[in-house]
């Protein structure tokens, strides 16, 4: 079947405008221009649309979903589940959400008493929307939804003083970090704590310890500007000098 531009926006929800848009993007162009000029759609564009808005609804850029459909490797199938995954996901942080955001009203009302683990969840839920929204995409490439998912449980069940125990040790791996690329000596003992450190920082986010996706870690704080530019501001050098730390203590 067939539709216009006209009744393709009205199926998807979307402006005529916006169609457009993704035509003038070449990120949606029409099947064919009839013999009146206007946009007519096929089954493949419609398909193709509904993967644009699925997209769209995990707040991708429309660049970057220019790349991800256009690419030889895309599998509609494959991109289908990593969408279901991610939803699912969505779905049971924003319950989780739903539900502190109604004991918070309770309470207030004098109804319950919030337990601190009850009231800490609530930022630790943030935290994680905020890194799924900056890094998520990147990292359930490279390790799959399911280990992600994982972690985002694990960070969940933290108690604060987990959570406090965390952020000191983030603050002793950067430290220690700067110091041991001042040295300017990636195999050095001041090195070594440093990969122990970031070792047992990493041990906080997964479930068990691995070798060679701590090296693909470490590659990628190098490989992804966003990485890069948080160590970086340790110091200028410091992502290449922890990649170069974690390579030589890995072997």
């Amino acid at each position: 079947m067939e539709y216009t531009i006209n009744r393709l926006a009205k199926l998807a929800g979307v402006s005529t405008r916006t169609l457009r848009y993704y035509d003038e993007l070449g990120l949606l162009c029409p099947a064919r221009i009839s013999s009146n000029g206007y946009r007519v759609y096929g089954q493949k564009e419609i398909d193709l649309l509904k993967q644009i808005l699925l997209y769209r609804e995990l707040g991708v850029p429309l660049e970057e979903i220019k790349k991800v459909l256009s690419s030889k490797e895309f599998d509609g199938q494959v991109a289908l589940e990593n969408h279901l995954s991610a939803l699912r996901a969505k779905q049971r942080q924003l319950s989780l959400l739903i539900d502190n955001v109604e004991k918070t009203i309770k309470e207030l009302e004098g109804e319950i008493i919030m337990s601190d683990q009850e009231k800490f969840k609530g930022f630790i839920k943030k935290q994680i929307d905020d890194n799924e929204k900056q890094y998520g995409k990147e990292i359930r490439a490279k390790f799959g939804n399911e280990k992600v998912d994982r972690t985002n449980d694990k960070l969940m069940g933290m108690s604060k003083e987990q959570h406090g125990e965390l952020e000191n040790l983030t603050d002793e791996l950067n430290k220690t970090l700067k110091a041991a690329f001042e040295q300017g000596d990636a195999s050095s003992e001041l090195a070594k704590k440093t990969y122990e450190l970031h070792k047992k920082w990493l041990c906080f986010y997964w479930g068990s310890y691995n070798k060679e996706a701590h090296m693909g870690v470490a590659q990628m704080y190098v490989d992804d500007p966003r990485f890069t530019n948080y160590y970086d501001k340790i110091a200028v050098g410091c992502a290449a000098f922890l990649r170069d730390v974690v390579f030589i203590n890995s072997k």
